[in-house]
C-alpha cells in the first residue's frame, strides 16, 4: 500500500508542475499497473467466465438425446426435429456480430446479463408451450429462437472478455479453460437431458431459465470489467477499422474461422447421428444413451483443457496442433466405414475427439489475441457466428448425408476436415521468434501470413 501512497503523491505532484509529457505519461502507466496489479481477476472470476459457455452449450447438447423423443411427441419429421438444433445456432450466428459490436461500444457485461435473461425467457416460452399445447412445434421453435439471440451475448463475448482481463500466458490459459467449460458443458448435458426427460419429455426447457439465473449472479458479483481509458470510436471509424483488419489478415482469420466452424460441424453432426442409431439400431435410451453421447465429449473436454493449460504464447506449438489435430479428425471419421459394432466405433470416434480438443483451444488464442480490446469483441463474436453456422448446418446435413450413404457421410466429413487443415497449413506462417510467456502483444506482431 505504501507504494501506492507514493505514486499517488507523485501524480498529484506532476499535475501542478510543468513536468515533461513523457514523464507524466511514465508515472500515470506505473500507476496504471499498480491499480491492475491490486485487481487481478480470481478464482471466482474464472468461475464466472466459465459459467457463459456452459450455460451455451447446454443449449444444443442438452436436447440431443431428447430429439427422437420430440419427433414422436411433437409429431414431426426427421428434417423438422433437426430444425430445432439449427434454427437456435442460426438465430444466434445472425445476432453475433450485432452484439459483439455492442459489446465493445458498451461493455461486455451490460451484453451477456441481458443475453442470459433472454436465454432463459426462451426456455420458459419452449417449455410452457409444450405444456400446454397440443401443436406446440411452432411456439417450440419460436423459444427457440429467442434462445438463439441470448446465446449469441454469451461465449463469443465471454472470449472477448477474457481477452480483456487476462495477458500473456495466462490469456491462453483461462481460454483453456472456457473452452473446457464449454466442452465438459457438452459432457454433462446428455446426461443432464436424459435425466431431466424422466420426468417428462419437455422438462429440460425449464431447466434453462435456472441454469441461467446461476450465471447472471456469478456475472453480476464476480467479474469487474475495467473501465474503458477512452470513449469508444463512433460507428463509421469502428467500422474502418475492422475493415482494415480483415483486409490485411482476413486470409489467416478465414482458415481460423473455417476451421472452428467445421469442427463444430462435424461434432454436432455426428452426436445427431449416435443419437439416432443408439435408439433405432442398438436399443439404447434415457440415461445410458446420455452416458454414450458423453464420451467422445469427455475426450474433447479433456484435450481441450490441457492443450490450453500447454500452449501459452507459442504460436509454432499451436499451428503445429491445429494442423496434428485435423489430421487425427480426418484419420478418426475416414476408418469410421470400417466400424459398425458400438465399441470400436465409439473409440475411433474418440481420436477425432482428441483432434477436436487440440485445434480448438489454438485457434481460440489465436482469434482473441488478434486484435485490439476496442475491436476484440467483434472479431470473437464473428468466430462465434461461425461456429454457431457450424452447428446449425450440423444436424440437418447429417440428417440429409445419413439417407444418402453411411460411407459417404464419413468420407465428406473426413474430406472436410483435411480441406481445414490443409487452409491452416498454407494460410498461417509463425515467426522463428516466440514470445516470452509475459508478452503482452498482439499476435499480429508475431504472426506472418500469406
Amino acid at each position: 500500500m505504501g507504494d501506492f501512497h507514493i505514486i499517488s503523491f507523485q501524480s498529484s505532484c506532476i499535475n501542478s508542475s510543468p513536468l515533461s509529457n513523457n514523464r507524466k505519461a511514465f508515472i500515470n502507466k506505473v500507476r496504471g499497473e499498480h491499480y491492475l496489479a491490486t485487481k487481478q481477476p480470481n478464482g471466482w472470476t474464472i468461475l464466472a467466465i466459465g459459467s457463459i459457455p456452459m450455460i451455451l452449450v447446454l443449449g444444443n447438447s442438452m436436447l440431443i438425446p431428447l430429439l427422437p423423443k420430440m419427433k414422436t411427441e411433437l409429431d414431426v419429421s426427421q428434417f423438422k426435429v433437426s430444425l430445432i438444433i439449427s434454427v437456435f445456432s442460426i438465430a444466434a450466428a445472425i445476432s453475433i456480430p450485432v452484439l459483439g459490436y455492442l459489446s465493445d461500444r458498451f461493455s461486455r457485461k451490460a451484453v451477456i446479463i441481458p443475453a442470459l435473461i433472454l436465454y432463459g425467457s426462451g426456455g420458459l416460452l419452449a417449455g410452457s408451450a409444450s405444456a400446454w399445447f397440443s401443436n406446440a412445434y411452432m411456439w417450440v421453435l419460436a423459444g427457440r429462437v429467442m434462445q438463439g439471440i441470448g446465446a449469441a451475448g454469451t461465449a463469443p463475448i465471454a472470449m472477448a472478455l477474457t481477452g480483456d482481463l487476462f495477458k500473456g500466458a495466462k490469456q491462453s490459459r483461462v481460454l483453456g479453460l472456457v473452452e473446457a467449460s464449454n466442452g465438459f458443458g457438452k459432457v454433462i448435458s446428455p446426461i443432464l437431458g436424459s435425466l431431466f426427460a424422466l420426468l417428462f419429455w419437455y422438462a429440460a426447457f425449464f431447466a434453462f431459465p435456472i441454469f441461467c439465473l446461476i450465471s447472471v449472479l456469478l456475472t453480476m458479483f464476480f467479474i469487474k470489467e475495467k473501465k474503458a481509458e477512452k470513449e469508444p470510436p463512433p460507428l463509421g471509424k469502428y467500422v474502418k477499422g475492422l475493415v482494415s483488419v480483415f483486409k490485411s489478415e482476413g486470409r489467416w482469420l478465414f482458415a481460423a474461422y473455417f476451421t472452428g466452424a467445421t469442427c463444430l460441424f462435424a461434432l454436432f453432426g455426428i452426436l445427431f447421428y449416435i443419437s439416432d442409431i443408439l435408439e433405432k439400431s442398438h436399443g439404447i435410451d434415457g440415461i445410458p444413451k446420455g452416458g454414450i453421447l458423453a464420451i467422445p465429449l469427455l475426450f474433447m473436454t479433456t484435450t481441450s483443457y490441457i492443450t490450453g493449460s500447454k500452449i501459452g504464447k507459442k504460436m509454432g506449438l499451436m499451428k503445429t496442433l491445429i494442423i496434428l489435430g485435423t489430421l487425427l479428425m480426418t484419420a478418426s471419421f475416414a476408418s469410421l466405414i470400417f466400424f459398425e459394432k458400438l465399441v470400436p466405433f465409439i473409440a475411433v470416434l474418440a481420436v477425432s475427439s482428441i483432434g477436436t480438443g487440440l485445434v480448438l483451444p489454438c485457434i481460440n488464442s489465436f482469434i482473441t489475441g488478434s486484435v485490439p480490446t476496442d475491436r476484440r469483441g467483434f472479431v470473437t463474436s464473428l468466430y462465434g457466428s461461425v461456429r454457431f453456422l457450424g452447428v446449425a448446418i450440423g444436424p440437418p446435413i447429417f440428417s440429409t448425408l445419413m439417407d444418402w450413404s453411411r460411407t459417404g457421410m464419413f468420407l465428406t466429413t473426413a474430406g472436410l476436415t483435411l480441406f481445414a487443415g490443409l487452409l491452416c497449413l498454407t494460410l498461417i506462417h509463425v515467426k522463428k521468434k516466440e514470445a516470452s510467456e509475459s508478452s503482452q502483444d498482439s499476435l499480429f506482431d508475431k504472426l506472418q501470413f500469406s
